[in-house]
């Protein structure tokens, strides 16, 4: 299994041909070892989460200017809730989640389990949910009070995905070949089993079909939401990172180890092998122009396809460990992981 790292995102992926070109538009200096990025689309702000400097950079996207911004130790993953203008830090070396407030960029402190590696907010109801890789539970963040709960979970929860249209919460667990469901009324948890080493976990709100992408034995669980009923597809080697087109119900998986793209029907389950670059890492999507970008670790580079099984090639800068969309303004923001940059990548149809 390579190295993992946790992508939050969660776009629309329409069918269509589309021409458009992408380019460079600028390269922001952030902190050491950024791996994780969000966007808040109604501020047009964009924040990226450095592991070895423990500090969020702020990036403003109308002159991509940088403002650095205190975190905890070690921050590894990143989550806006945009209704209320708060974004969520999960630190894995401190324990805790430092939340900012978009408005003013004061932070404040919630103490969460050990070695947080996950987020992932319902806007809806106001909550935040943190999967603790080391103490093996959930904590539930109430967004109004801060208070917190904590959920048992399988072992070394390492992603976490939430349904707001059912209000359930899906947190996968590496260690133990399972999927935490938690009730986001009740927080009462239910267990799912999986694949070997689940990794990563999306949600098709539109079908209530969650997808897990299984790094050990190399495919994706689908769970149907209303039943628990399990399915298994077959993925390229070493799945990592996945992500949904809920409008056309298209699932894309990208395989580390194989360096493919597993794109799965979602309404018949058949998989199809689309090519990407060297080492697939992560996924983001883009709303507006309809396109998703796999980003390949080791090349240095983002597979674009338009929806279909096309696809060109964009250059993203040295070691691309995530990436986030603004569909908005339709650029893409890739941390370049050794590096200690942000490439900005601009689109224009």
């Amino acid at each position: 299994m390579k190295r993992l790292s946790l992508i939050v995102t969660s776009c629309t992926l329409l069918l269509a041909w589309v021409v458009t070109a992408h380019s460079v538009t600028a390269t922001v200096s952030v902190g050491k070892s950024p791996v994780a990025v969000a966007i808040n689309p109604e501020t047009n702000r964009i924040y990226v989460a450095n592991y070895s400097s423990n500090d969020v950079t702020l990036i403003d996207g109308t002159n991509n200017t940088a403002t650095s911004l205190a975190a905890g130790t070690h921050p590894y993953a990143v989550a806006v809730n945009p209704r209320t203008n708060k974004i969520y830090v999960a630190n894995m070396g401190s324990h805790n989640v430092t939340v900012i407030d978009g408005a003013t960029n004061k932070t404040t402190t919630v103490a969460v389990g050990n070695s947080p590696s996950a987020l992932a907010v319902n806007a809806g109801i106001n909550r935040i949910y943190v999967a603790n890789y080391g103490s093996h539970d959930a904590t539930v963040i109430d967004g109004a009070t801060q208070s917190t709960t904590r959920v048992a979970t399988g072992s070394n929860p390492f992603a976490v995905a939430v349904n707001p249209n059912t209000n359930r919460v899906y947190v996968a667990n590496m260690s133990s070949g399972n999927v935490t469901v938690v009730d986001g009324t009740t927080n009462s948890p239910t267990t799912i089993a999986t694949g070997t080493s689940p990794v990563a976990v999306a949600i098709n709100p539109v079908t209530n079909r969650i997808y897990v992408a299984n790094n050990y034995s190399d495919n994706v669980t689908i769970i149907d939401g209303a039943t628990h009923r399990t399915t298994t597809v077959a993925a390229g080697a070493g799945p990592i990172a996945i992500a949904i087109n809920p409008s056309a119900n298209k699932i894309y998986v990208a395989n580390n180890e194989s360096s493919n793209v597993t794109l799965i029907d979602g309404a018949t389950d058949a998989a199809t092998m689309l090519g990407a670059g060297t080492g697939p890492y992560a996924v983001a999507f883009d709303p507006a122009t309809t396109k998703v970008y796999v980003l390949n670790y080791y090349s240095g580079t983002a597979t674009v396809f338009n929806g279909k099984s096309s696809a060109t090639t964009i250059q993203t800068g040295p070691i691309p460990s995530a990436g986030a969309v603004n569909p908005v303004t339709k650029k893409i923001y890739v941390t370049n992981e050794y590096s200690g940059k942000v490439t900005v990548i601009g689109e224009q149809e």
